[in-house]
């Protein structure tokens, strides 16, 4: 029997709708005097229809697994992590959290059980409140949510602090006076405030310099061993989620294309996008390479492609990927594609 994922994502979808204000009329305007253009399409179509920046995935994490999901900027990666946070509503679909279908619940009951999730951001400077101190930037929601007592705040942030590095007699200090590596920290902790059982890190060690990236994916995985932590690691950098993760899942223009185990992925990567981005990434040789990212450039998401969005960077394209979307599916054990391709090699 197959264990009951931690977080589940149920074709979720992201639209966001363009404000009615004086920009999206003068825009307008202007897709009708210039309609002959295709500029003025793509205008037209971003006023009318909005940026769908999520597009019907379904992704679930285990309980003590890493679940990495790359992709190029632009793709929806944060997008996604802040919808099965609860931070965005859904355009469509579903999140499940250990079994129960969270946006049914009361509200009440809802905000409780999303306190499982916590978030750690990117930017280690804009993501903490440069007026308060570090005792209440780690300590207030613990004592917002009723699980300690005022007088207990400092002995709790005294141990947060200590779990992640940093010595509890900086408390009384505020954001500007540490580094980015000890701010990045103090996020984590703050995340730990209210016993997570899953952390959605979004580019968490992006902003910071490699050695210290180092050493905060080392406290990741601390973390996970000693606490019995899940995450979900959101990151461009390939050899991040390789170090880091169990599972992979791929994105391209708010649809996951690729998803297997890390080994396998980085073995025998199926879709065409992956093996692109893999090909592109830096890597130790002893002779000279020649890099070279996916050819073109990430279509708009005002106006995406028909069919298989990466067609007009595929080298294999055809004309049904033009025109037909692929489904993702299991090519083999545990590993899915959206791709024509591999339309043939499903598993039994």
């Amino acid at each position: 029997m197959l264990e009951q994922p931690l977080l589940e994502l149920r074709k979720v979808g992201k639209r966001f709708a363009p404000a009615a204000d004086l920009s999206s009329r003068l825009v307008g305007g202007l897709s009708r005097l210039l309609r002959s253009r295709p500029v003025a399409e793509v205008a037209q179509a971003g006023v009318q229809a909005g940026v769908q920046a999520v597009n019907d995935v379904s992704l679930s994490v285990v309980k003590g697994e890493v679940l990495g999901l790359v992709g190029e900027s632009g793709c929806g990666k944060s997008t996604l992590a802040r919808l099965a946070i609860g931070l965005q509503s859904l355009s469509a679909g579903s999140r499940w959290w250990k079994g129960e279908d969270l946006d049914s619940l009361p509200a009440g009951v809802r905000r409780q059980r999303q306190l499982g999730m916590q978030m750690v951001f990117q930017d280690p400077y804009a993501s903490l409140n440069p007026r308060l101190r570090v005792q209440d930037i780690v300590g207030e929601a613990p004592l917002a949510h009723g699980m300690v007592e005022r007088d207990a705040q400092q002995v709790l942030v005294a141990s947060l602090l200590q779990q992640v590095g940093l010595d509890p007699a900086m408390m009384r200090r505020y954001p500007h006076q540490f580094s980015g590596g000890q701010r990045a920290r103090i996020g984590i902790a703050r995340a730990l405030a209210l016993q997570p059982e899953l952390l959605i890190c979004d580019e968490a060690v992006a902003a910071l310099d490699v050695s210290i990236q180092a050493q905060v994916l080392d406290l990741f995985m601390d973390l996970r061993e000693r606490l019995g932590l899940t995450y979900l690691f959101i990151s461009h950098d390939l050899s991040v989620v390789r170090h880091l993760s169990d599972r992979v899942a791929v994105m391209y223009l708010g649809r996951v294309v690729e998803l297997a185990s890390a080994q396998e992925l980085f073995a025998q990567p199926a879709h065409p996008y992956t093996l692109m981005l893999l090909a592109s990434a830096p890597r130790l040789e002893p002779k000279k390479i020649e890099f070279r990212g996916p050819p073109g450039e990430l279509p708009s998401p005002l106006a995406p492609p028909p069919g298989c969005h990466f067609h007009p960077r595929c080298p294999h394209a055809s004309q049904r990927c033009r025109e037909e979307r692929p489904e993702l599916v299991e090519v083999t054990a545990g590993h899915f594609v959206a791709c024509h391709l591999h339309e043939g090699a499903r598993s039994g």
